[in-house]
């Protein structure tokens, strides 16, 4: 068994995707622990020294700040607001996503400043240990008072409310406490919102979505390249003079890589024809590098937002201060997401066009790539699927983070929105995913149109692997198995980069 310590070392994607991946279990360390317990601590001395008002702790939430409550009654407030928070609808999130909550959640907790019991963040790690998900709602949260709803369904299990999938199966949460042996957590003061308030369902998304994409980008540029091969396009967009004079890392990044992936094809250094490629094909390296470089900005904000804290009020007991503020707030994630949006669905639209321009009996190729068009369609649909799925991508992509509607009577005036981001930019990943496969489906098949000539060492070990799970398509047949089998191939293959030492969790 393999263990994960929680502790003040910062969290990457490197750790996330370990721990995800390899079953890890977590564990407090010793400097957690004790941050942990002095945190809690104080604000037990605290709250017996004096009757201040101090927000969430002994007064209500939100628009009800103003309302005292009283000692006998601090526990049941935090209950409460569990409870009555837990208004998520919809979709349910994917458990994965789940799972990276409460790992998010738990790291937050551990920086001492939360006012946590020891015994509800060890709750929370024995749900992950022990692979308890909680039932969790796409739908409810603004973004801004922390992600508060889906936070709340998250806890439910914690007081022994809600529901959870344990060991495969969906049940109420008393049954899976019944079935471990355990008792419900009793809530003390300030932990309902400590709990609630925080961005790590928007956080969770946001590691997820960074994960997935950076192996997408890299993809992109190979199944660009492999295109471009298959067109029988150009190299000299390529060169790196041209990069360099316009000084975008993501587009020198992608020039390079594009060249790299290409060196040695007999197809790309032959003699052409033509003068000039389409855009498509042409400014791979602007547009692959400018979603590069937007893609680089978002992982920047989501390395810092999980290691941070972002519950409130927030406690300092060094400094004696408990201080209410606003680092719940996800506009920064906000306005993350929504770029990210706007850089996948432009690989995607770039990708689709590449697409169209294989198909369209162009350069000796065959239209709609099949030997004998007229009774064979061939490749004609899958392109309007492509079609159809860049044109859901646009309207995802109209920002979330520009709106914000009034709550709590106006307390709560301004609002990120960043749940909504985050939830139509896990749509729109999957939509850049099935197109790339589309992309990859027509690409290899073009390819074929090509031989004897042969493209680069590397494309065509990669098509030899895809052709080992989809066959070049000489007549008409039910396409969607190859479309998905497509899909699968992008998300299980594993692949080097040549003339890199690539990074898994870089562009």
């Amino acid at each position: 068994m393999t263990i994960h310590k929680i502790s003040s070392k910062l969290l990457n994607f490197e750790d996330i995707d370990s721990l995800t991946r390899n079953n890890y279990t977590l564990e407090l360390s010793d400097e957690a622990v004790a941050k942990i317990n002095k945190c809690r601590t104080y604000l037990n001395q605290k709250m017996a020294e004096s009757d201040d008002p101090i927000y969430g702790i002994n007064t209500g939430f939100g628009a009800l700040h103003d309302v005292r409550i009283s000692r006998e009654d601090l526990s049941q407030l935090q209950e409460n607001l569990v409870m009555s928070h837990a208004c998520g609808i919809g979709d349910e999130v994917p458990q994965e996503i789940v799972k990276l909550m409460i790992l998010l959640k738990v790291h937050a907790l551990s920086y001492g400043h939360s006012g946590v019991q020891l015994t509800t963040v060890q709750r929370l790690i024995d749900f992950y240990n022990h692979d308890v998900v909680p039932v969790v709602y796409q739908l409810g949260s603004l973004g801004a008072s922390g992600d508060l709803a889906p936070l709340a369904h998250m806890s439910l299990p914690l007081i022994g409310m809600g529901e959870v999938y344990f060991k495969g199966e969906k049940m109420a949460s008393t049954e899976m406490i019944k079935k471990m042996g355990w008792q419900p957590i009793t809530l003390r003061s300030k932990e309902g919102l400590a709990l609630l308030n925080g961005t790590q369902f928007m956080s969770a998304y946001g590691i997820y979505l960074c994960l997935r994409v950076f192996r997408l980008s890299r993809l992109s540029d190979i199944i660009g390249a492999l295109s471009l091969d298959a067109f029988d396009g150009r190299i000299e967009p390529f060169h790196d003079l041209i990069q360099q004079i316009r000084h975008h890392r993501g587009q020198i990044k992608t020039a390079s890589r594009i060249r790299n992936i290409i060196a040695g094809s007999e197809l790309i250094n032959r003699q052409k024809k033509h003068v000039q490629d389409p855009y498509s094909f042409r400014c791979i390296p602007q547009v692959h590098g400018a979603s590069k470089d937007s893609i680089d900005y978002v992982s920047y904000v989501f390395r810092m937002e999980i290691n941070a804290v972002t519950d409130n009020p927030t406690i300092f007991p060094d400094e004696d201060l408990i201080i209410s503020a606003g680092n719940f707030h996800g506009q920064p994630l906000a306005l993350a997401l929504d770029n990210l949006c706007i850089a996948m669905a432009e690989l995607a639209n770039i990708s689709e066009r590449r697409t169209f321009q294989l198909l369209d009996g162009k350069r000796d190729l065959p239209h709609f790539l099949v030997a004998n068009p007229g009774l064979n369609s061939g490749f004609m649909i899958p392109q309007y699927t492509a079609a159809s799925i860049v044109n859901q991508n646009k309207q995802l992509c109209t920002p979330a983070s520009v709106d914000t509607i009034e709550s709590s009577q106006g307390q709560e005036d301004h609002v990120s929105m960043g749940a909504n981001a985050a939830t139509k930019a896990y749509r729109v990943l999957e939509n850049l995913e099935r197109v790339l496969a589309i992309e990859l489906f027509n690409a290899a098949q073009a390819l074929e149109f090509r031989r004897p000539a042969k493209s680069s060492p590397y494309i065509e070990d990669f098509v030899a692997k895809y052709r080992e799970v989809v066959k070049f398509i000489e007549n008409d047949k039910v396409m969607y198995n190859e479309i998905t089998a497509s899909v699968k191939f992008l998300r299980t293959i594993e692949f080097e980069l040549p003339g890199e030492d690539v990074k898994k969790f870089a562009l």
